[in-house]
């Protein structure tokens, strides 16, 4: 009986060794993604949507619409800056008289200055539904004149510099169903590089990034047939493409690859309650693996997305807090646990 009891009782010693290692938060890996922080950073329009995100010489600049509301005729382009990310205030709005302007994204160019895009949504329907713009600046303050650019009808809808090349993927707004690739040597005249890079299942909003080695990725919305989003993947010269079909529905979509080449997506989903949320993309198999739904619902998405002192800094917009306004947040990745 005395051996019985204590081989019992060392296996009872065993498992609760093993117990608590488990609960150990030693033992416990870490999340994917740790929320750091996050701010709402402006509200002072009726309506303040679709942002994004660079950093030029040190200091942050945000870029988003402002209107009356999700579609309005007086839609304008705000652009705020900031030193250190927690103290805003406005740099610049740009106005039409002819059209809502949509969709402000913002990039470096390769002469070391800022371009901005959008797309105006025309009043006279008559002239057609959209023309995508673009605008410079050399400070964040003064910006060009905008330019026209792309074809009628089709909206640019992020350009994405790979060395002095800038490329983006416009989509057709008169019913066409399709999105068309193009290329710029300036980022001032955009040439159509495929016609019809995708025509099936409504594509339309488009994300492009560059692996180190050339390859080109494409981050692709649908809003037809199951919407499940695509990803494109092509080598230079870009003229053959592959495609996967990622298996969520994503809205805004963004996508940033990160110095160990880790791609990580961002966007609107729609599988249950929405949300804006940061996803780890499979480039392989072609998945989407959610690592992170930020404070966000109803009227939300279209992040911008910069790596900065190993963080992920995300802007975007949600109406959460009942007004649609523009949140930024910081995050720390554990995402070398999840591959």
């Amino acid at each position: 009986m005395k051996q019985i009891n204590l081989c019992a009782l060392s296996v009872l010693i065993f498992a609760a060794s093993c117990a608590a290692q488990e609960e150990s938060p030693a033992a416990v890996s870490p999340p994917a993604a740790e929320l750091i922080a996050v701010d709402k950073i402006w509200h002072a329009a009726p309506h303040n949507a679709f942002t994004d995100l660079v950093r030029f010489n040190d200091n942050w600049f945000c870029v988003f619409r402002e209107g009356a509301a999700h579609v309005s005729p007086d839609g304008a382009l705000r652009v705020i800056t900031s030193t250190d990310g927690a103290e805003w205030k406005s740099a610049a709005l740009i106005k039409s008289d002819w059209a809502d302007l949509r969709d402000a994204k913002i990039t470096l160019t390769p002469e070391g200055g800022l371009m901005l895009s959008g797309a105006g949504a025309l009043h006279e329907k008559a002239d057609g539904l959209h023309q995508s713009m673009v605008w410079f600046s050399e400070d964040g303050v003064k910006w060009s004149e905008g330019i026209a650019v792309a074809d009628r009808n089709f909206w640019l809808w992020r350009v994405t510099w790979q060395a002095t090349t800038a490329w983006g993927v416009g989509y057709a707004t008169d019913g066409g169903g399709f999105v068309r690739l193009y290329r710029s040597d300036d980022g001032r005249t955009f040439r159509t590089a495929i016609d019809r890079l995708f025509d099936e299942g409504s594509p339309n909003e488009a994300t492009l990034r560059f692996l180190d080695d050339g390859t080109a990725l494409c981050l692709l919305r649908r809003e037809g047939g199951t919407r499940t989003a695509q990803l494109g993947r092509a080598a230079p010269p870009f003229e053959e493409w592959t495609w996967l079909d990622l298996g969520k529905r994503i809205g805004g979509p963004n996508m940033i690859v990160l110095p160990d080449g880790t791609v990580i997506a961002a966007g609107r989903l729609y599988d249950g309650e929405s949300r804006t949320a940061l996803c780890r993309v499979d480039t392989e198999k072609g998945r989407l693996h959610e690592i992170l739904a930020l404070p966000s619902g109803g009227d939300t998405s279209y992040p911008g997305l910069i790596w900065h002192d190993g963080l992920l800094w995300v802007s975007y917009y949600s109406s959460h807090e009942r007004k649609a306004a523009i949140y930024l947040a910081k995050v720390k990745l554990n995402i070398e646990k999840e591959k």
